[in-house]
Order: C-alpha cells, then sequence, then structure tokens
C-alpha cells in the first residue's frame, strides 16, 4: 500500500509544480487577475494534499487500519481531481458552472482526513 500511493503522491506533486509553474508563466497574461487566483488556489490544494498522501502512506503502518487509510488515501486522490481540476478548468474556460463541482471535491477532502483521523485512533485504542 505505502509504495502505490507514495508514488501516487510524488506524481501529484510533480503535476502541481508544473501546473504552477504553466500558470506562473503561461498564464499570467491569459486570465484575470480572479481567474488566476482560482487557479493558484487549485495548485496549492492539489500539493497540500499530494504532500499529505506521501505521508500518509509513509505512515500507514503505523497508523494501523489499512482499510481506512487505503480509503482516506483515494478520497485525497478524488479530491485532488475533483477540487483542483474543477478550479484549473474553471479558470482555464470560464465556464461558471464548473465551480458547482469544487466543493465535491472539499468533501472528499473532509471524508478523507476523518478516515485518517479514525484510522489514528483506532490505532491508539489498539496500543
Amino acid at each position: 500500500m505505502s509504495y502505490k500511493y507514495f508514488a501516487y503522491g510524488a506524481i501529484g506533486a510533480a503535476l502541481a509544480v508544473a501546473l504552477g509553474a504553466f500558470g506562473a508563466h503561461g498564464l499570467k497574461d491569459t486570465l484575470t487577475e480572479d481567474m488566476l487566483e482560482v487557479y493558484e488556489t487549485g495548485v496549492r490544494y492539489h500539493m497540500y494534499h499530494a504532500l499529505a498522501l506521501m505521508l500518509l502512506a509513509l505512515l500507514s503502518d503505523r497508523i494501523g487500519d489499512a482499510k481506512l487509510i487505503r480509503v482516506a488515501a483515494r478520497l485525497l486522490i478524488a479530491g485532488i481531481i475533483l477540487f483542483s481540476g474543477s478550479l484549473y478548468a474553471l479558470a482555464l474556460s470560464d465556464v461558471k458552472v464548473l465551480g458547482a463541482i469544487t466543493p465535491l471535491g472539499g468533501v472528499a477532502f473532509l471524508a478523507g482526513w476523518g478516515c485518517v483521523a479514525a484510522a489514528a485512533l483506532r490505532a491508539r485504542n489498539k496500543v
């Protein structure tokens, strides 16, 4: 479990760097200031959760409940896709309805973090 999700996190972090650079250099003259801020928010949450995925993979053996950890990792990945992906699409297309997808990604992030907390509390009770 840890190798696969660590790799997913590393790939996600690399993608966040590439998308961030693209935004900073390729879009600064194309997007409005507001849309550039939307794009940057997507990059920031993308990187946070890619790094969190890597940390989760490293700690997965210590936290315990492998099923909850896998669910948490999958929810963080879904959150990156839905939250950050919808912000990227919104900024690049200016199709406002895409903003309706963003909260689904936020819910996935929250559920993922809830699974991490539950796994940690279960592990604590087993010690």
